[in-house]
């Protein structure tokens, strides 16, 4: 079995030395030259919560050649639909791409692939890309996981290939109710990376301050209600029911969601969201795959979504130049 990485940054790096350090060759694309020639000359270097080199196999997108049987997806998906229509001439017949992209990508991948070779994948862990060849691991150990599910009735014969490879770095949890585990991570994306891009700030620094934590619980409190009014159940997070912890109808219970949810974060405090990184190297970010996504359904289905809107300006004013990533964008919530 021939397996890629393509968008192989810090997430895709990392999973890429644990399944080479594991003894499975995978080959890791990236478009940065500079990263991938350090990954060449001298392996994956992790640091942070681990740390150990590993050698790899890295390539640049011009230096692809032959079939993949799988295909882990891991780029931004402001270019979705040219970069899957590219991977599809890569692709074996029965090959199969899995997307750990943000947000709900799997449809719009289908569309062009067919819904038996997409799987989708959420990951419950970070990573920051340091230097060339150098990733840091920002989650705990205890915390590598990943959610892995189809939107196909009809599962690719890959599936447990998948699951086989992904498991040489964390657990899986095998998803029926695959979109309520996209939401429950578009959930937490939505709530700290939103904040961590606005702030200029982790996921931990964005939930210790009682005033940023009140718009972090608040857009929480939005992406429940938008599920609950499309009646879409929220899938738990490594065995947690967020919804059951951080949902309140009530005075007291919204005390004891703002009161856990550092507590709740506490193994991601160090992350800091690729949409925070987007931003500071002059990028422009996911936030309306994320974000958006959240204030989109929240039309469709009536419910007003006012601070994941708000994040949505803050960030776009941000990529504009018009504004920095602070805590003193905090004035703008309402």
């Amino acid at each position: 079995m021939r397996v890629a990485i393509y968008g192989a940054g810090s997430l895709g790096t990392i999973l890429g030395a644990f399944i080479s350090k594991a003894g499975v060759e995978i080959e890791l694309i990236n478009r940065n030259k500079a990263h991938v020639e350090a990954l060449k000359a001298d392996g994956a270097k992790i640091v942070g919560t681990m740390n150990f080199t590993q050698p790899v196999v890295a390539y640049t997108p011009d230096e692809m050649s032959g079939k993949y049987d799988v295909v882990f997806l891991m780029t931004k998906q402001q270019h979705n639909a040219e970069v899957v229509d590219m991977l599809n001439g890569y692709l074996a017949q029965d090959g199969v791409l899995v997307t750990f992209q943000n947000g709900l990508p799997e449809m719009q991948i289908a569309e062009i692939l067919g819904e038996e070779r997409v799987l989708g994948c959420t990951v419950a862990w970070g990573a920051t890309l340091q230097s060339p060849g150098v990733c840091e691991l920002t989650s705990q150990p205890d915390a590598l996981s990943f959610s892995l599910g189809a939107i196909s009735a009809n599962r690719s014969r890959h599936f447990e290939q998948v699951k086989q490879l992904l498991e040489m770095m964390g657990t899986v949890d095998v998803e029926e109710n695959f979109i309520g585990t996209r939401w429950s991570k578009l959930l937490i994306n939505a709530a700290f990376s939103g904040m961590s891009a606005v702030l200029g700030c982790t996921f931990g620094e964005a939930a210790a301050p009682r005033k940023s934590r009140r718009i972090v619980q608040a857009l929480i409190k939005e992406c429940i209600d938008v599920c609950q009014a499309g009646g879409i159940r929220i899938e738990p997070v490594q065995g947690k029911d967020i919804v059951k912890l951080l949902n309140y109808t009530n005075a007291l219970k919204r005390a004891f969601s703002f009161m856990i949810i550092p507590i709740a974060i506490r193994k991601h405090a160090r992350l800091k969201a690729s949409m925070l990184q987007d931003l500071e190297k002059g990028k422009l970010t996911e936030v309306d795959a994320i974000n958006g996504v959240v204030s989109a359904y929240g039309r469709k289905v009536g419910c007003p979504t006012p601070m994941n809107d708000r994040v949505v300006e803050i960030i776009h004013n941000i990529e504009q130049g018009k504004l920095q990533p602070s805590f003193e964008n905090l004035k703008y919530f309402a």
